[in-house]
């Protein structure tokens, strides 16, 4: 019997489960909407949120146990404590919404996209990762 198990393995093991989780988190909280498939949209849901309100607390052990969740990520977590939550301040929960967006063509997986319910809809497309500048990709 399967009482008191929570989550979904996704058919991987605890580590790269993990790894998964936490990139899929911080995705969603650079870009403020991701696409993904359901399963994953769902179960990385509950996350998101924990880190909002952590992030809306406001203090320092809050600020500390987001950085031990989300390590080298600084700017993610200065977008989570400076932009995100002060966006929320009023809101008791239920920051972000799961919508189903059809099949994948190739598996057939339910795709889902995940964002948040007042999210910026500038931030689409901003903090692709480092860029080159001419000269370091001539170097290179």
């Amino acid at each position: 019997m399967a009482h008191r198990i929570d989550g979904r393995k996704l058919s991987r093991k605890r580590g790269p489960r993990i790894a998964l989780y936490k990139n899929l988190t911080v995705s969603v909280l650079r870009y403020e909407r991701i696409q993904t498939t359901e399963a994953k949209a769902k179960e990385i849901r509950g996350q998101v949120e924990r880190m909002i309100t952590l992030a809306k607390r406001g203090d320092l052990a809050a600020r500390r146990t987001v950085v031990a969740e989300l390590p080298n990520e600084p700017l993610v977590v200065s977008k989570l404590f400076d932009v995100i939550a002060p966006r929320y301040a009023d809101r008791d929960g239920g920051y972000t919404r799961v919508i189903k967006a059809g099949i994948r063509i190739s598996d057939a997986s339910p795709i889902a996209v995940i964002e948040f319910v007042d999210r910026d809809v500038s931030a689409k497309g901003q903090d692709s990762g480092p860029v080159m500048n001419e000269d370091e990709f001539e170097a290179a």
